[in-house]
């Protein structure tokens, strides 16, 4: 199978730069594998589809201002910050234009913080020493949200930085450096949480640092032979629980969000027979989840609309097929729904 099995077109007008006044005024459209149906309602009605003892697991991750500007030579570079290097006081990042930041060059951030690129690899990825700076801190302060290049915001973009910083962070994230949002999340109010459980529904959160993997570019044409990178997840004793007594008791697990499908799935991996479906603890997702996948836990997967060839559409079309996804991406773009990041989501049954 090949990854341009997974394309569709896409208009550009389509994807959503800014989020809707309200985080559950988005679309929802419902795809039921079981009779092939295709429906559609409004988020803020989610709980209508909630059962009780459903329960939904949520990623908590917050995300980090991972997105900022150095200078070199009076010329602006943008840094993505990923995570910590190996070694004590190296960051790895990514940077464009990445022709300026070579080996051995000093990148200014600010009066008080500079870092030498100690090396440099493909996809415009750097590793940049600060020493005994402390980067968490200088993000929190002066980061931006790390918002994916198709929403346009143009250099420095000061007038939506708080905006973005408030709108690119679920309403239940605790703790973490992800530095992308687990964006299915996105859609949650606490009037929507609260209506789920009134209606009987139980809610689960675990902890996904998103990184590198969600959005690594797809470099073999064949779908076998991908590889994503690992990212760190945290399921705490509660969430597991929570998802193994419905399990058990044949109750479906609906996963918000491809990390939350990443995260048990992968924990389910490697489950110890005789022990729990979903084992407890810190652990990382190095899987790649592709068409001929067996889900062991997730019944249920709500989603935004992913891009074309991306790892997430193939993650997506696993769970629901392909050719029945590639109808409803279809449909979607007919009938105008907005895509990626800021837009709407699905629910697949």
């Amino acid at each position: 199978m090949l990854t341009s099995d997974f394309d569709y077109s896409l208009p550009p007008e389509l994807i959503a730069q800014h989020p809707l006044p309200r985080r559950d005024a988005s679309r929802l459209m419902i795809l039921d594998r079981r009779t092939g149906g295709i429906s559609e309602t409004r988020v803020q009605d989610l709980a209508e589809h909630v059962s009780p003892g459903d329960v939904l697991v949520f990623n908590a991750s917050r995300v980090l201002p991972a997105r900022a500007w150095g200078e070199r030579n009076g010329a602006d570079i943008e840094f993505l910050f990923l995570s910590p290097a190996e070694k004590r006081g190296r960051w790895e990042v990514l940077c464009r234009p990445a022709r300026r930041a070579t080996p051995g060059s000093v990148i200014r951030f600010g009066p008080r913080l500079e870092g030498r690129v100690a090396a440099a690899s493909e996809e415009g990825r750097r590793t940049l020493d600060f020493g005994r700076s402390d980067i968490p801190g200088f993000l929190r302060r002066r980061g931006y949200a790390p918002l994916p290049p198709y929403i346009r915001r143009g250099k420095r973009p000061d007038a939506l930085r708080s905006r973005d910083l408030a709108r690119y962070q679920t309403v239940f994230a605790r703790r973490g450096r992800s530095i992308a949002a687990p964006t299915a999340g996105l859609h949650f109010t606490p009037s929507l949480l609260r209506a789920i459980k009134k209606r009987g529904g139980l809610t689960a959160y675990l902890s996904l640092e998103v990184g590198w993997a969600t959005f690594q570019p797809l470099r073999s044409p064949n779908v076998e032979q991908l590889s994503l990178a690992g990212e760190d997840y945290h399921i705490p004793f509660p969430a597991a629980r929570t998802v193994n007594a419905a399990k058990r008791a044949g109750r479906p697990v609906t996963a918000v969000g491809t990390t939350v499908v990443r995260a048990l799935e992968s924990a389910a991996l490697k489950a110890v027979p005789g022990g729990a479906r979903v084992p407890a603890g810190r652990d990382r997702a190095g899987i790649t989840i592709r068409p001929g996948f067996e889900f062991k836990v997730v019944d249920r997967l709500l989603t935004n609309f992913h891009l074309p060839q991306s790892s997430l559409l193939i993650l997506t079309a696993a769970f629901a097929g392909r050719e029945f996804l590639l109808e409803a991406y279809r449909r979607a773009v007919g009938e105008k729904y907005r895509f990626f990041s800021y837009g709407d989501c699905m629910l697949i049954l």
